[in-house]
């Protein structure tokens, strides 16, 4: 099992050094909002990361999200300027799928990544750490829903050990118009038996 981590931490070292991206996974604290609600914000403009139109505030994030698995890739070379004003390069968290007991252990996925450090690797890292965090905290089953037209992170997804449970058609609109998603899931082989 040492091994096989050692191997993980490796392959993503390498998209990273290939990428040019010098990256560290934090755990994300209050002080990051900041830069996570701006990440946030990219995803909702760009149409194709979540039926949310505004991001919220912090005190309704915070109790939304799991705090046992909330993390950010920090660009760990970046010193703020005009040219590199944030070193916040991306966010992952997770949600409970339901107050029901019998579903402590299954959880819903956040990934977001900023735009300028979108296709480096950060989000297959991100969600990479954010398995590992899930385990850890004893989620046995993660869950997705992308929209299909977001094919990046699908593929990211699916490289993570996800894989399609199917299409929920017309689950939701967005901006008046109604929009599929992909739900994805994976089981974990550590917790859960």
């Amino acid at each position: 099992m040492a091994g096989r981590g050692r191997a993980e931490r490796g392959r993503r070292s390498e998209i990273l050094a290939a990428a040019n991206v010098s990256m560290r996974i934090d755990p994300l604290r209050p002080s990051d909002w900041g830069d996570v609600r701006r990440i946030f914000l990219e995803g909702i403009a760009s149409g194709n990361a979540t039926f949310e139109t505004e991001a919220p505030d912090w005190e309704t994030w915070d109790r939304a999200h799991r705090a046992d698995a909330r993390l950010i890739a920090r660009d760990a070379d970046a010193v703020a300027s005009a040219k590199t004003p944030f070193s916040v390069l991306g966010w992952a968290a997770l949600t409970r799928v339901s107050q029901r007991r019998a579903y402590d252990g299954v959880a819903e996925v956040s990934v977001y990544v900023a735009a300028a450090a979108r296709g480096k690797g950060v989000g297959t890292a991100l969600l990479e750490e954010l398995v590992r965090a899930s385990e850890a905290a004893g989620v046995w089953t993660l869950q997705a829903g992308i929209f299909p037209e977001n094919a990046a992170s699908i593929a990211i997804h699916e490289a993570c050990g996800f894989r399609r449970v199917g299409l929920r058609e017309r689950i939701g609109r967005l901006n008046g118009v109604w929009r599929d998603v992909v739900l994805l899931e994976r089981r974990s082989n550590v917790v859960g038996g």
